[in-house]
């Protein structure tokens, strides 16, 4: 694990019209002032000390001991997170709703078993490092079979895939790359579910100095070790561009109690878990939908909210954006979870208590029936290679060895915190969000657009049938898509 804290500098065109280039800290000072004065930038920036300007800083930044903590959301700063588990990155995103940033994305990158966070640094209890040790190894081994599995089901299914015929019969290598590139993603898109959570990945940030203090005292208060070590390796950094915040960037007793208490809240809740004979079952996704209208009759004015929204970043009118709605699924892969974790609005609750585990069993092909004789001695690889439209089987998939093993492992061992590295991105969970109807509609249309993933788009087409039934009128100008390949 690495946290790099990256400066920003001026552009040369920026040095050239003589426009001002201050740190973090001493443009949050510098903003601060405006509440006391209305001199203007030129003003303020005259009365700093060029030979001192720490006491322009120290001066301000004292205020935010007293509560004017909106003095730091004035210092930007941006940090590198490498080699953080997937499971931590979620957490992060969790924590930090508003961050700009990104992420390494599963659906782009293929991993493997050498990019697994060790067992020290996740705390693993020793009694346990070596199953876990065992568990992960199979799972990403039974990525690496997904993968090729996957590849083999678009060679012989090239419509599957849905790639634009017009790309498909394109000769130039320009569409032959993007082709290959889609194809890949297909595969990736598919396989992704036998990743582990504890698999690295890498977070960028950029935020406010205040929310990374708030995310410190969060991930320094944690339950588990693992988030403990970024906190305190992010505080290192923070101590690089505003020195004068660390005292704020420490473990928290509420926090500590807190967090303990909501982890130690889901464990037992996931005994539901869809496991028979050490195979493990798909838990199915049922969709549900609230929604709170501002008054009496608002719904009459949904579609006239609606009539200039012509894109996703659109107008949408004023009722919608005063109706709260809370929606969610009862079992949603942790894939999946991590995409809807990223929208910024409003809160997400998501017990990590499993509920059963997803491997898109549902994108086989409908017309496979069963392995031919003469390929049951194949590996899983070879057999999806050879594979036609009319042949193959469900069992082929399945037989994928481990994932029941891990994701039952994971609920045995769910009575300490660490337990939760045990599970798979499709090891499912309860997911649940509550906004406003403007911000829910913005969700579904990226969430079904273009280059979507087809498993949250399906999701977010469940939640949009949903509110058809309450408002029928609004069907069509709702702009849905049909996650289409790019």
């Amino acid at each position: 694990m690495k946290v790099t804290h990256v400066s920003l500098r001026p552009t040369d065109a920026a040095n050239a019209a003589g426009r001002p280039a201050l740190t973090p800290e001493l443009l949050a000072a510098t903003g601060a002032r405006y509440s006391r004065s209305d001199d203007g930038l030129e003003a303020i920036l005259a009365k700093i000390d060029p030979e001192n300007p720490d006491k322009s800083v120290d001066s301000i930044f004292k205020m935010v001991d007293y509560g004017h903590q909106s003095i730091a959301d004035m210092a930007p700063v941006s940090l590198f997170m490498d080699g953080v588990s997937l499971l931590l990155a979620y957490l992060a995103w969790s924590l930090c709703p508003v961050a700009g940033g990104q992420e390494s994305s599963t659906r782009y990158i293929r991993m493997g078993a050498e990019g697994l966070v060790d067992a020290d640094t996740l705390g693993i209890p020793e009694e346990l490092r070596g199953e876990w040790g065992q568990a992960m190894g199979d799972a990403f081994k039974a990525y690496a079979e997904a993968v090729a599995f996957w590849e083999g089901v678009a060679d012989a299914n090239p419509d599957i895939t849905r790639i634009p015929r017009k790309l498909l019969d394109d000769p130039s290598d320009r569409a032959k790359r993007a082709v290959a590139r889609m194809r890949r993603n297909y595969a990736f898109d598919r396989a992704r579910y036998f990743l582990p959570v504890a698999a690295k990945t890498n977070v960028m940030m950029v935020q406010s100095a205040r929310a990374w203090v708030t995310l410190c005292q969060h991930l320094l208060s944690h339950p588990l070790p693992e988030a403990r070590k970024l906190g305190g390796m992010v505080r290192d950094e923070l101590a690089l561009v505003a020195p004068r915040l660390l005292r704020h960037a420490i473990e928290k007793p509420s926090l500590v109690a807190g967090q303990a208490a909501e982890w130690e809240s889901w464990q037992g809740t996931g005994d539901d878990f869809a496991l028979v004979d050490g195979e493990i079952s798909e838990s199915p996704v049922e969709a549900s939908l609230d929604v709170w209208e501002p008054f009496e009759g608002a719904n009459s004015r949904f579609g006239g909210d609606l009539a200039h929204h012509d894109n996703r970043y659109a107008y949408v009118g004023e009722v919608l954006r005063r109706t709260a709605v809370r929606f969610g699924w009862e079992a949603v892969a942790f894939a999946e979870i991590r995409d809807l974790n990223r929208h910024r609005t409003g809160t997400k609750f998501c017990p990590l208590s499993p509920v059963g585990f997803y491997y898109a069993l549902d994108q086989l092909p409908p017309t496979w029936q069963s392995v031919p004789p003469h390929l049951s001695e194949h590996s899983l690889s070879e057999r999806a290679y050879f594979m036609s439209e009319t042949t193959g089987s469900y069992q082929d998939y399945m037989a994928l060895e481990t994932v029941g093993r891990v994701a039952s492992q994971q609920v045995r061992h769910s009575d300490t915190p660490t337990g939760i590295y045990f599970a798979l991105l499709g090891t499912q969970f309860p997911f649940e969000h509550t906004t406003t109807a403007d911000k829910f509609i913005y969700e579904a249309e990226l969430r079904t657009g273009t280059g979507s993933h087809y498993r949250y788009a399906e999701h977010l087409r469940d939640a949009l049938a949903l509110w058809y039934e309450k408002y029928p009128q609004t069907r069509g100008l709702i702009l849905e898509g049909s996650a289409e390949p790019e």
